[in-house]
């Protein structure tokens, strides 16, 4: 058991400085920063009197929270402790036993996300308007220190977050998941959980602690305190809004996945395999025989069967897929969910693959295994489907059943069967694109000898991107390819578009209002991009709708409604070059042009 605590532990620490970290940390940097100033209630004297008329935000010498009007030392700003540990406590507590309470109580799948992103707002607006914060406080008010009282808010403040709180996974991870959904709770999957968020806390305690030391050392932070609790409560509330609309998903996608290899040398290393393995029975045990990303292709033994799917999205009628009525073609199974950052970075290679050789004689099938309870909806695993792009058949793994057939161990996960159904290569993770196209092209070659196979996928992105107009941002600091009136920052102003826009260049008509982030749209606003490629895409967001005009002609009218979303404005067979114009209603804002 020490070894598998050993592993938790370090599979904890290297999850808590992974990216899919990053939407959580400016809260928690934030939980351990300015309080109100609490003052010492001394007979009323004139001093005191004087104190009384003090600017809120400020402190005298004797009323800092450095020292009380006694001279004894005030208490310690224990909230970083409080929020981290809330964390830990709800997200290991509902992991492990979340999913059978929600199926006991027959409650919604989601409703412990939505739960979190509640607690989350309160806890904003308790920042923001103190009759809110007292409300939260009551619960604590039996404790007499208020100081006490403030770090039971910052406890509840942490067990919101560990309810939203959804890391990249990896073989550590996934054990406790399939273990918790399973109800199959053993000392060794305890311990496992305890040490696994032991590891998660210690990068984020240290972050909380910075935050406090920062709010304690720096001047402005003492003298705005009230100023800087409004930030801090408005950027929770903005971080709420931002997870329940999935915005954070693309900056995380944005992110290279810089801790895949540390977390593949210590969670997948052979004494890993070994101890996670030992949690789960020896069925399908042959597929060990298959090394993860070997370069040939190996014998792993009959690929087991897709079974206990609760629902089968993207096939005729909702019907299922029997693995032995696909015997002659190649079959690749990806175990994903859709809340994963790693899994949202794959797709796209896979989504390529199913529309270069699916004539070929490749099928794809994605079992979608849930990692949390939420993403066992159907609802939401085919609305994240759709705006991922996933258009091949997705069997709804919500019971975990497949998964433990494969004895998988990772979101995501390849397994790529031969045309006689037998398991040839595995690859668990990101990366391998290339070498795992090359042994799809080797088994469709093996399958039909006759075939006659598309160019690489790779090669053809290759070919294309040496003159495809590069991604281009709507910024009035990182913009590039702009001609026409200079810009103006940050105000509305009426721009004139040139009548001649060379290849790679862009210009504005009408009114617009350049901002950092974004441009939003005034009256008669027009943009025009002169480009060469096959697809555009432009992310918007607002309400209104947007006209699309390609080499002057109208082509589409897009509805655009709420956060930032990807909006195809050209879809062509080949890559040409062309002029794309977007007439966008007043108040939409547009974000960044990416080429494909």
């Amino acid at each position: 058991m020490l070894t598998l605590i050993l592993i938790g532990l370090l599979g904890g620490l290297i999850t808590a400085v992974s990216p899919c970290i990053l939407p959580v940390l400016p809260v928690v940097f934030l939980a351990g920063g300015p309080d109100e100033p609490t003052r010492p209630e001394p007979a009323r004297t004139e001093e005191s009197r004087s104190e009384e008329s003090r600017p809120e935000g400020t402190w005298s010498e004797e009323t800092r929270p450095e020292a009380a009007a006694d001279g004894r030392k005030a208490p310690r700003n224990r909230r970083p402790y409080a929020v981290v540990a809330g964390l830990v406590i709800s997200f290991s507590f509902f992991t492990l036993l979340g999913v059978t309470l929600i199926s006991a109580l027959g409650l919604p799948q989601d409703i412990l996300r939505y739960v979190g992103l509640a607690l989350l707002v309160l806890i904003g607006l308790g920042l923001i308007l103190p009759p809110v914060e007292r409300l939260l406080e009551k619960p604590f008010a039996r404790i007499p220190q208020r100081q006490v009282n403030k770090e039971g808010s910052a406890f509840a403040l942490g067990l919101g977050l560990g309810l939203l709180y959804v890391p990249c996974a990896g073989p550590v991870l996934a054990a406790i998941t399939v273990a918790g959904a399973r109800g199959e709770i053993s000392a060794d999957i305890v311990a496992l959980t305890v040490s696994f968020a032991v590891g998660t806390a210690v990068p984020l305690l240290i972050f909380a602690l910075a935050g406090r030391r920062v709010a304690e050392r720096v001047t402005a932070f003492r003298t705005r305190a009230r100023k800087l609790r409004i930030a801090a409560g408005t950027l929770m509330i903005v971080l709420a809004c931002a997870l329940a609309f999935n915005v954070t998903d693309a900056i995380q996608r944005s992110l290279p996945d810089y801790t895949s290899a540390a977390q593949k040398k210590i969670e997948d290393s052979d004494v890993a395999r070994q101890q996670l393995s030992g949690l789960y029975n020896n069925t399908n045990k042959d597929l060990a025989r298959c090394e993860d990303g070997a370069d040939e292709l190996r014998s792993c033994g009959k690929a087991p069967a897709i079974d206990g799917i609760a629902k089968w999205l993207n096939t005729p009628g909702g019907r299922p897929i029997d693995l032995a009525s696909l015997r002659g073609k190649v079959v690749l199974i990806d175990f994903w969910t859709y809340s994963c950052i790693n899994c949202q970075r794959s797709l796209p290679h896979i989504e390529a693959w199913n529309r270069a050789y699916k004539d070929s004689g490749l099928e794809i099938i994605g079992v979608h295994s849930p990692e949390f309870a939420f993403e066992k909806d159907p609802g939401n695993v085919a609305d994240q489907a759709e705006k991922l792009g996933v258009d091949y058949p997705v069997a709804l793994d919500n019971k975990l059943t497949t998964w433990d057939n494969y004895r998988n161990r990772y979101w995501p996960a390849k397994y790529l069967i031969d045309a006689q159904g037998t398991v040839r290569h595995i690859k668990f993770g990101e990366g391998g694109y290339d070498q795992t196209e090359d042994l799809i092209r080797t088994l469709l070659q093996q399958a039909d000898p006759t075939v006659q196979l598309p160019p690489k996928t790779g090669q053809r992105d290759a070919d294309l991107t040496r003159d495809r107009t590069p991604e281009t941002y709507l910024s009035n600091l990182r913009i590039r390819g702009y001609i026409g009136d200079p810009l103006v920052d940050d105000k509305p102003t009426a721009y004139r578009m040139p009548s001649d826009i060379p290849l790679n260049k862009l210009s504005l008509g009408g009114t617009w209002t350049a901002g950092y982030e974004y441009f939003t749209a005034g009256r008669d606003a027009r943009l025009a991009f002169t480009y060469k490629a096959k697809n555009v895409n432009l992310v918007l967001s607002g309400n209104g709708p947007v006209e699309v005009l390609v080499n002057g002609k109208v082509t589409k009218t897009l509805t655009v409604k709420g956060a930032p979303t990807l909006y195809s404005l050209v879809d062509d067979d080949t890559a040409r070059q062309a002029t794309v114009e977007i007439r966008p209603a007043a108040g939409i804002q547009a974000y960044s042009f990416t080429f494909g």
